[in-house]
């Protein structure tokens, strides 16, 4: 059992088994509270043909470098949100140039969408979540070992920064 309550009736609610998985349902209404992964907008922003990495202020992942990023807010999209977190986090401006990947996990509540971008205006500093900004040239990102005592949240985050960041590991990548 757990300790919610349904936000439909304010019955405790149980947990049973609904299309084959556990779910917490309201005994009194039938209310199902469905836990979807809540997605995050990342931007892999090209500036002045080097990459911006922000150094994270908070965790996950706290004091490593990553692309600007955050939770898409309910009534913005996602190309929004983009947007919205890189002036929030680098204060800059940017195109949206294409999709990159979509990143989900089973044991992860997050489902990040990562986009490649460009600046297109503003100036460069760091925001709300980020201790520092930099740039970094292709070939010359900062080394980042995997985090010893991390939580899953942040093994599988640091995973994806690989991941988006791999082609800018590569001198050769134009």
């Amino acid at each position: 059992m757990t300790a919610r309550h349904c936000s439909q009736c304010g019955s405790r609610m149980v947990l049973s088994m609904i299309d084959l998985r556990q779910r917490e349902q309201c005994p009194a209404c039938g209310f199902i509270a469905w836990r979807n992964p809540a997605p995050v907008a990342m931007a892999m922003i090209e500036h002045e043909q080097q990459l911006v990495l922000i150094r994270r202020r908070d965790p996950p992942l706290a004091g490593y470098w990553a692309p600007p990023a955050g939770y898409v807010e309910t009534g913005e999209s996602v190309p929004e949100a983009v947007i919205r977190e890189a002036r929030e986090e680098c204060g800059l401006e940017i195109m949206l140039d294409s999709l990159t990947d979509v990143y989900s996990r089973a044991d992860i509540e997050v489902l990040i969408v990562a986009y490649r971008t460009r600046s297109i205006g503003g100036h460069l500093i760091a925001g709300d979540d980020a201790s520092e900004v930099g740039l970094f040239a292709r070939g010359q990102l900062p080394a980042q070992p995997a985090p010893v005592d991390g939580t899953a949240m942040d093994c599988w985050l640091h995973e994806v920064i690989l991941d988006v960041t791999a082609p800018w590991q590569r001198i050769d990548n134009q």
